[in-house]
């Protein structure tokens, strides 16, 4: 589905990504882990077409395609989801307004009939069922007042409504107590399946509790050091991250 080879990116001449190299197949969840400063949020964002970083080096291939000729909004409407470490509110456009509007700016895409006002409706409730969203929250906007906890699920919520190929979860976790990291993890759990694939950016462990990755990376400095199975989290977890870096210098 995503491989990406010897990704190089930078900021005004910095270099933040150097030399990444990842392969992302359906049916997988895989967490990437790292310290801050060590190039996670921007390699989701080089992935979600944000234009913030250059590529100076190496491709990354989607679905047999370069990702990075492709525009934000076309990557969305391939399958490619970001959620986001601080959702933004989007005071007067209320959630049902805005979830109807993206889904049929996506069918459209792909030469589809928009979605009926009952279809919608119906697709609404089940997806609330399936993640634990209060209708509450559907019918005020776009995270206007919610809570940390709120905007966290919503973006879960989104993420279940729009059915991605990919989905990016970068540091869904940040600020979550525990019964909200369980809502969230819950809502992943329940959105995996054979055809789509979940990267999961988090510092802590405490996430891969309750969502299982089939491989976990250790981003650090720019670059993938150590890479294996959920086994790696806990070893993090014990050591922390200077273990990383006495590992590297062997």
């Amino acid at each position: 589905m995503l491989n990406i080879e010897d990704l190089i990116v930078e900021i005004d001449g910095k270099q933040i990504l150097k030399g990444i190299n990842l392969t992302v197949n359906a049916g997988e969840v895989h967490a990437i882990m790292g310290p801050n400063g060590g190039g996670k949020s921007t390699l989701a964002t080089i992935l979600a077409g944000r234009d913030l970083f250059d590529v100076t080096n190496g491709k990354v291939t989607y679905m047999g395609e370069n990702l990075l000729e492709m525009s934000p909004e076309e990557r969305a409407h391939k399958g490619i989801f970001l959620c986001f470490q601080y959702p933004v509110e989007i005071p007067g456009v209320t959630m049902v307004n805005f979830l109807k509007t993206a889904i049929n700016e996506q069918r459209a895409y792909h030469n589809l009939e928009p979605l009926s006002a009952s279809d919608f409706l119906k697709l609404l409730r089940e997806k609330q069922e399936l993640v634990g969203m209060h209708s509450n929250l559907t019918n005020r906007s776009v995270n206007e007042g919610f809570s940390g906890g709120e905007k966290k699920k919503n973006e879960i919520f989104q993420m279940a409504m729009l059915e991605p190929k990919l989905a990016i979860l970068d540091e869904t976790d940040s600020g979550l107590d525990i019964d909200a990291l369980k809502v969230v993890a819950n809502g992943v759990n329940n959105l995996k399946n054979k055809d789509n694939a979940t990267i999961v950016i988090t510092h802590y462990q405490r996430l891969l509790d309750y969502i299982i990755p089939d491989f976990v990376h250790v981003l650090y400095k720019g670059r993938i050091v150590k890479s294996s199975g959920k086994e790696l989290a806990l070893e993090l977890e014990e050591k922390g991250y200077d273990w990383i870096e006495s590992e590297t210098k062997k």
